[in-house]
């Protein structure tokens, strides 16, 4: 069984399931998940947590002594399994048809770890575990679903927020979940249930915003070059490596150009994505992408992207992230931007 988080609250309240599987890499989802799981064992009265961490190297025997094994504390037990790896091997496959052997209501099976990529999902010992419980992916809450979490977290809190808050507030901590919960209860303590307004919420939000290259991409092939050049501006002031953006940028504007190149060619789209592997939901943003983007502009891109990783490892006196954003302007607008040299002078 698989569900989004959204579902998790319902779904607890239909009966026991002997494994929870909780993957991905956004951290309030997942703690949240995990407390309302274990919260939800423990009122069923699991008052006993053991945790487990495994990795290719993990010893399953003792997991299966646990399992197996007579407490002295709680005849109901929730046995906490954190994967730091997809990959279990062989010996973890294996242990992992011998645990499902086992299985009995006495025991709360929690697994939790990072993101699964598909071929991990896809695999028979997962599969397994999903079938005999419930997988709760997690995924980067963004644009539209961020302001419904959102809104859904401050009427659980009894706030009232207006859209210009609710706005402001999502363009201000996108990207970073956990502070965005932590202002939410911040402002469920001043205001109680009164209305927030825009003046009292830009006076007491700091801005906390985090932003990963993925992210960025995504916004780069919807053509939001203004927020393109808000989230450079707040990754330059967190610390991004850049050498690793570059490597990304390049990366994908490498791909938009192949992809430009086999649509001149007389390929049809579809195909392309599927020799490209482009997710269903990824689909429109590199549709909008490449009908708003030329062949030329993508090699233009590319050209300037060699000069801007040149110039931020010769010299000082240019700032990496403005000749970055550049790059991402010549993308839709090189016969603008052509007309100006990366390699400019201070007065």
């Amino acid at each position: 069984m698989r569900i989004y988080h959204n579902h998790l609250e319902k779904t607890l309240t239909q009966g026991f399931k002997p494994i929870w599987l909780v993957f991905g890499d956004e951290p309030w989802q997942k703690n949240n998940a995990l407390e309302q799981i274990k919260t939800s064992a423990k009122k069923q009265g699991f008052d006993e947590v053991i945790r487990f961490s495994i990795d290719d190297k993990f010893n399953w025997d003792e997991l299966f002594q646990e399992y197996q094994s007579m407490s002295l504390f709680s005849s109901l037990r929730i046995i906490e399994v954190e994967f730091t790896t997809g990959k279990i091997g062989d010996n973890g496959a294996k242990g992992v048809a011998q645990l499902l052997s086992l299985l009995h209501q006495d025991i709360q099976l929690i697994f939790h770890g990072p993101k699964l990529d598909a071929a991990t999902q896809k695999r028979k010992w997962f599969k397994a575990l999903e079938a005999a419980g419930c997988f709760v992916p997690l995924y980067d809450i963004e644009g539209k679903q961020l302001k419904q979490w959102l809104s859904n977290q401050a009427r659980q809190l009894q706030l009232s927020l207006p859209d210009d808050v609710i706005n402001l507030m999502t363009e201000l901590f996108e990207g970073n979940l956990p502070a965005l919960a932590q202002e939410l209860q911040k402002l469920s303590i001043l205001f109680s249930q009164q209305p927030v307004s825009i003046e009292e919420a830009e006076q007491l939000l700091i801005k906390q915003a985090r932003f990963n290259p993925f992210q960025l991409i995504d916004t780069l092939l919807i053509g939001d070059l203004k927020k393109c050049l808000s989230m450079l501006d707040q990754m330059q002031h967190d610390g991004s490596a850049f050498g690793q953006l570059v490597w990304v940028v390049h990366k994908e504007i490498s791909q938009l150009y192949a992809m430009l190149e086999q649509i001149e060619q007389g390929s049809r789209i579809n195909d392309i994505f599927k020799q490209y592997r482009i997710w269903d939901k990824k689909k429109p943003l590199y549709q909008h992408a490449l009908n708003n983007i030329s062949l030329s502009n993508a090699e233009q891109a590319l050209a300037r992207l060699a000069q801007v990783d040149l110039l931020s490892k010769t010299s000082s006196d240019f700032n990496a992230f403005i000749l970055l954003s550049d790059v991402f302007i010549s993308l839709f607008h090189n016969n603008i931007s052509q007309h100006f040299s990366l390699d400019y002078e201070y007065n």
